[in-house]
């Protein structure tokens, strides 16, 4: 097996596979910032060029930053990994990216007899550590079901969602639902400040009712004490959004709240928060409210 892209997630999505499925032979590695996969190492991965990894593994995993990083390192004329990838291996790509790019992926894949699924995850760098992710796929029904198994060493649930770019259009319909609940979030704790309301004990009581929901329950304490690091980065949200308004014109819908939402993140970025954490966005608001 060979993973490329051990970043904030991916590191620990391999490092669950080396420990489920052993390192005989060694699992390869790739990241461009080599230092990242030194934990995987020292547990016993290979560090290889993307080349390398590709030639020498029935099993590709991808975890990458941005739809463009996808297309250079599968698609790319001389450093393309599909020129390099065994007839009857498998390419897993857990990047969010565009659902055409998955779809045009599968079709230069299927040219070569190699099996592409697109396999975006939900659940952040906490579901990655804790091997608690969700992950969608999209592709043919027994490729799917052939890499099931491997997926469910790092994720609680794996659903096949349809056709190749089905995995991308659910988690596309996930950040649409992420992007209200975090603006709504944010907002309630402006709005409890300004009423004079005890945050903490808010959070607690609503936690429990309707208006309860797993980014309130994860992040809600960290706002409140100024903890931004990122369990998943401001930049890399703005770009699922964008995917997403991308998808609303090709599909021609509106959909307003998700549009603003994207608009507010891109003010976070503006104001210099793109390395934050989603819940950043809380002080995009208290600067939009002088608060």
């Amino acid at each position: 097996m060979g993973w490329i892209g051990t970043g904030v997630m991916g590191k620990s999505m391999a490092g669950h596979l080396l420990k489920a499925h052993g390192n005989k032979p060694p699992m390869t590695v790739f990241n461009r910032t080599a230092s990242k996969a030194d934990d995987l190492i020292a547990n016993g991965a290979k560090f290889m060029t993307a080349k390398e990894v590709a030639e020498q593994s029935d099993y590709v995993f991808l975890m990458l930053g941005h739809p463009h990083d996808v297309r250079n390192m599968v698609l790319d004329s001389d450093n393309g990994i599909l020129n390099h990838m065994k007839p009857g291996s498998y390419l897993i790509d857990h990047t969010t990216s565009k659902p055409g790019l998955a779809d045009e992926i599968y079709q230069h894949a299927n040219k070569k007899d190699i099996f592409s699924v697109d396999a975006p995850v939900t659940g952040g760098d906490f579901g990655a550590l804790s091997g608690k992710l969700c992950t969608m796929t999209g592709g043919d029904e027994e490729h799917c079901e052939h890499v099931k198994p491997l997926l469910l060493t790092y994720s609680q649930a794996v659903e096949r969602m349809g056709g190749p770019g089905a995995g991308q259009h659910t988690k596309a319909a996930n950040q649409i639902i992420i992007a209200s609940t975090m603006m709504g979030n944010v907002e309630s704790l402006i709005y409890g400040h300004k009423a004079g309301l005890d945050l903490n004990k808010m959070i607690q009581l609503l936690m429990g009712g309707s208006a309860g929901n797993t980014n309130l329950t994860k992040v809600g304490p960290k706002m409140l004490k100024r903890d931004f690091d990122p369990g998943f980065y401001v930049e890399h949200f703005v770009k699922d959004l964008g995917i997403v308004l991308d998808e609303c014109r090709a599909l021609d819908i509106s959909l307003p709240s998700t549009a603003l939402a994207h608009q507010f993140y891109q003010a976070l970025v503006a104001q210099g928060g793109a390395r934050m954490g989603t819940h950043g966005l809380l002080t995009t608001l208290e600067k939009f409210n002088n608060t």
